[in-house]
């Protein structure tokens, strides 16, 4: 009898384990591709900011989107990102001032400044974006990021496009972390937690 209990709980354990695999190698495989192309807005999805300027991580980004506007692969750009502790200012915000003044017209930008986790973000960005009539997006982040926000996106109706930042070439234990992290967080959003 012990041994059957012992089995009930492994092998549930390594079905999920081998399902939070597959899902990383998905990750690992999207990281890596560029399937920008014409859409109604770019997504940029927020990263610290550091008392109204944008960390390395969110200035890679909003270059990046900034590349495809000037590209005329939409035309305006969506950013995300609440306070994250800061009293003054949002990742939205910095992203928006940040984008201005490298000539982005601001009546061609959005605002989601509540968001203060991917799941919070794209479901307050699909709500923006559904409010404007806008059906497509090209959502920017880092690699790792792209999968999870883009099925995050798709649950919500819209048709998404990933563009990762440019970033080197890693396959690293760290980089694999990432995706592991990534993986979980997806599992267990599409069960039903939110975290």
């Amino acid at each position: 009898m012990r041994k059957i209990l012992c089995l009930a709980g492994i092998v549930p354990a390594l079905l999920l384990g081998g399902y939070i695999l597959v899902i990383a190698w998905q990750i690992h495989e999207q990281s890596t591709v560029d399937e920008a192309q014409p859409a109604d807005v770019i997504l940029i999805l927020g990263a610290a900011e550091y008392r109204g300027k944008p960390s390395p991580v969110l200035k890679a980004r909003l270059d990046h989107g900034l590349e495809l506007y000037r590209e005329k692969q939409a035309p305006r750009i969506l950013t995300t990102g609440g306070a994250g502790g800061d009293p003054v200012f949002t990742e939205g915000e910095v992203a928006r001032t940040y984008l201005v003044k490298k000539g982005v017209p601001s009546e061609a930008i959005l605002v989601e400044a509540e968001g203060e986790s991917t799941m919070h973000s794209t479901a307050a960005a699909a709500e923006i974006m559904r409010r404007v009539g806008l059906k497509s997006c090209i959502v920017v982040s880092d690699g790792y990021h792209i999968f999870r926000a883009k099925k995050m996106l798709e649950a919500q109706g819209m048709k998404v496009y990933g563009s990762p930042r440019p970033a080197a070439p890693r396959n690293d234990l760290k980089q694999w972390w990432l995706y592991f992290r990534q993986s979980v967080g997806y599992v267990l959003w599409s069960v039903g937690i939110r975290i």
